[in-house]
């Protein structure tokens, strides 16, 4: 009996060993929270008396929620001081627990000790691959996902000159990787299960493409196609066709632009292109049924000198994020009739601005050359992205979100130093 004691906490290792005890009384003390599992070795515990205490009855009582509808014993009732909506109410009436006491975070998994461009995940017969673009090495790296080490580690490498994007294409049982390159053009390899690695399979006409900035894979009436965004003064962005035997080209986008990104997004059932450029504010392109053919459908004003324009869908709406180096970045909703901006972001000296989400969880990573990079959170009361944590990359290029083993990660590529692997992990708060 350890009643009337002005106790206001006690250790998690008080009862320790107590298998024996079989009444206890805490009640008229100052206790407004108990350490999880206190009473896990009391076997034989028949009465807890808990009177006279008023407990704040949140993340930290949680576990105390749940052992109440556990235990054999008898238990006085827990009276709630907090928060508001329970005070004077019994623990047991709290409704739920579940969405207040879980927050989650970005924690280090993996430091690759290489810089990197762009990053780009696939899976192939059950297994989950990354291929990463280094111009410094002149590698375009493949990792796999090591199921024992629970890591990524490498897999393959295609070398080449500046690599600046590497993106993998499936049609069927084929593995292919378009290799972007700042000189010698580009070029497309296929994975060869005779070699257990990727041959070059077919070349992209550099006259075509001679400063490639982004690749787009994209599908359109179950054909493949993929797109490269030319950023060079004379740049010639080119949609190619899978024709069953390799790529061509199929169609070209416009000239002289600089185009920086392109973003293929499905808008009210049609399917659309988004090209952005450093000189002229982003285009939207239709594709056209008749022509089979993307035709100028409309812009995006007072955009100017966007780098990189991405989509994500969020409760059924359309949003995209476009990413300026100078001024504001946005994030633009469709409303039906155009897109509409919801939030402005301040980045100065940013690259790259990427949506994702891990378990109805939505982020955004804006990455800065001048500061620390920033992950926002959606916060779906107030409709806006909030700050969320900061994380040190040095010159962020891209982040990519990748899933394996029910496990959540995103690789923040460097373009000055080592490429990190981010874990998202769920954190019990109680």
């Amino acid at each position: 009996f350890i009643e009337g004691n002005k106790i206001e906490t006690i250790s998690r290792n008080a009862f320790r060993g107590l298998r024996d005890l079989t009444h206890l009384s805490l009640a008229n003390n100052h206790l407004k929270a108990l350490p999880r599992d206190v009473f896990s070795d009391l076997d034989s515990l028949i009465e807890l008396d808990l009177r006279g205490n008023k407990f704040e009855c949140d993340c930290k009582a949680k576990w105390l929620f749940l052992w109440l509808k556990m235990t054999n014993s008898t238990v006085s009732d827990v009276l709630c001081i907090g928060p508001a909506e329970y005070q004077d109410k019994k623990l047991n009436d709290v409704t739920s627990f579940d969405y207040e006491c879980t927050t989650t975070d970005f924690v280090v998994h993996q430091i690759l000790p290489y810089q990197s461009v762009s990053v780009d995940t696939f899976n192939s017969k059950n297994d989950v691959f990354v291929a990463i673009a280094q111009p410094s090495m002149e590698n375009c790296m493949v990792l796999e996902w090591d199921h024992i080490e629970m890591n990524f580690r490498s897999y393959d490498n295609i070398t080449g000159q500046s690599i600046v994007g590497c993106k993998a294409i499936l049609v069927g049982d084929k593995v292919f990787v378009v290799v972007a390159q700042l000189f010698g053009g580009s070029h497309i390899y296929k994975y060869d299960e005779s070699w257990t690695k990727f041959v070059k399979f077919q070349d992209i006409e550099v006259s075509r493409i001679s400063k490639p900035n982004d690749i787009e894979l994209f599908e359109i009436d179950s054909e493949m196609f993929f797109v490269i965004a030319d950023s060079s003064k004379a740049g010639l962005s080119t949609v190619y066709k899978w024709n069953n035997k390799g790529f061509y080209s199929y169609q070209s986008l416009h000239e002289w632009f600089r185009d920086t990104d392109a973003e293929f997004l499905n808008i009210d059932g049609k399917s659309h292109l988004i090209l952005s450029s450093r000189s002229q504010v982003p285009i939207i392109l239709q594709w056209n049924k008749v022509s089979k053919k993307f035709v100028p459908h409309s812009e995006i004003p007072n955009m100017e000198d966007v780098l990189a324009v991405k989509s994500f869908r969020m409760q059924d709406n359309l949003y995209i994020t476009l990413t300026r180096f100078i001024g504001d970045s946005r994030v633009m909703k469709w409303n039906s009739k155009q897109f509409v901006e919801i939030q402005a972001l301040p980045s100065r000296g940013a690259m790259t601005l990427q949506p994702f989400s891990f378990k109805n969880n939505y982020y955004l990573a804006l990455g800065s050359d001048y500061t620390f990079s920033q992950i926002y959170q959606w916060d779906g009361e107030k409709k806006t992205f909030r700050l969320f944590k900061e994380i040190y990359v040095q010159a962020p290029r891209s982040f990519t979100a990748v899933s394996t083993d029910r496990r959540d990660f995103f690789f923040a590529s460097s373009f000055k130093g080592n490429t990190q692997i981010f874990e998202h992990i769920i954190i019990d708060l109680s």
